[in-house]
């Protein structure tokens, strides 16, 4: 038992040493990239694996007609990188195989299409998620998801903390033996503070309000109470917007309620909480495959669907049936970022009139609806004619 204990304890240490490290990196990082000095923006499609080749396809296709023109200049490019199927990660035997992650560092923002996670009883080796190993090598500490329904007064963007918590040292976790296993929950600092800053620029940029944490610092006192208590001395800087907050459990059952819900405007919370409450939010808005997820970094930025990978799609032959549209929202936040504005806000307009307005095509994930290609086309169609 001693010997087992004392294994622990240097386990222990390492990843101590480890997030020390992690620490002084994040304290040496400079400004975000300023998009607008590059000679050639690139950006990065890489599909993923299950239904993501099939939708990402679809995503790009209308992101090239909307930049034609930049690509025509040479001020963006495109290159598919598609190297992250599962198959390929586990012959690797890493969670992004090294000389993927090579071309992941050579662009400038990644937009990615949905990549399998093993768990208990898959034929799969149990490999790190590819996604939580994206926002480690490449620092995407920032998990941005809006949700938008206007008839019911919802206008909300989540700032989710994307590099510590409960999903740090998700793989690194100690089993002392058959009766004793511990996982590990990380907060720094650095993190909390240019998460909790990230979160309240934004909101005085866009004219928000008020900004409100979410964590279960009365219980969980360490870890998220210090989130807590950073998220309070940031909120200091900026009088003009109010701070609140609010206990993870609670504020899932005050999104459901119609009197409260639509006074939240920005919502900062760590990690495994942004995980569950975006998608919860996401509902709201007709689902998971409706909502678009951006993760930001300072040199870096991936833009994403935030659902699976759908790999019993694919089984069936119904993975160019899959919805789309998750991602190509993750396009419009991808345009956005990268400084093309008016060419975000057509996509947006257009993809709303295709999903709930015309509804011309309906996708039902079947060959009862249209397949991703065709609703793309629809997307552009309408994009020609506004």
């Amino acid at each position: 038992m001693a010997e087992t204990i004392q294994s622990a304890a240097e386990k222990f240490a390492a990843i101590i040493e480890q997030q020390l490290a992690r620490v002084e990196k994040m304290k040496a990082q400079k400004d975000f990239i300023d998009y607008s000095t590059l000679d050639t923006i690139i950006i990065g499609v890489c599909g993923g694996d299950g239904i993501g080749p099939a939708i990402t396809k679809a995503a790009q296709r209308i992101l090239e007609y909307l930049l034609k023109d930049e690509v025509a200049k040479g001020k963006v490019e495109f290159r598919n990188i598609d190297g992250l199927t599962i198959e390929n990660r586990v012959k690797a035997g890493k969670a992004i195989p090294d000389d993927v992650l090579e071309e992941l560092k050579a662009c400038h923002v990644i937009l990615k299409g949905p990549t399998t996670t093993p768990r208990a009883g898959d034929p799969w080796p149990n490999i790190e998620s590819a996604n939580v190993a994206m926002r480690k090598e490449l620092d995407l500490f920032a998990n941005v998801r809006p949700v938008k329904v206007p008839e019911q007064g919802i206008d909300w963007t989540f700032f989710r903390e994307n590099t510590e918590g409960g999903y740090a040292l998700g793989s690194q976790g100690i089993h002392f033996n058959d009766d004793l296993a511990i996982d590990f929950t990380v907060t720094t600092q650095e993190g909390s503070e240019r998460i909790a800053r990230a979160a309240f620029e934004f909101a005085k940029k866009n004219g928000k309000t008020r900004v409100t944490a979410v964590t279960k610092a009365n219980v969980i006192k360490t870890t998220d109470g210090k989130f807590l208590n950073i998220c309070k001395e940031v909120a200091k800087e900026y009088p003009d917007i109010e701070f609140d907050d609010w206990y993870i459990d609670i504020m899932t059952a005050k999104l459901v309620d119609e009197k409260r819900r639509t006074q939240f405007q920005v919502v900062v919370l760590p990690n495994l909480y942004g995980d569950i409450i975006t998608d919860e939010a996401a509902e709201f808005q007709g689902g998971v495959g409706t909502a678009g997820s951006s993760n930001l970094g300072k040199r870096y930025a991936m833009f994403e669907a935030i659902h699976g990978s759908a790999p019993r799609m694919v089984a069936e032959g119904r993975d160019k049936y899959a919805d789309p549209c998750s991602i190509i929202r993750a396009g419009v936040m991808l345009l956005s970022h990268i400084g093309y504005q008016k060419e975000a806000d057509k996509l947006e307009k257009a993809l709303d009139i295709c999903m709930y307005q015309e509804k011309k095509l309906v996708i039902t994930g079947r060959d009862t609806g249209a397949t991703g290609e065709e609703f793309a086309e629809y997307v552009m169609e309408t994009i020609a004619s506004l």
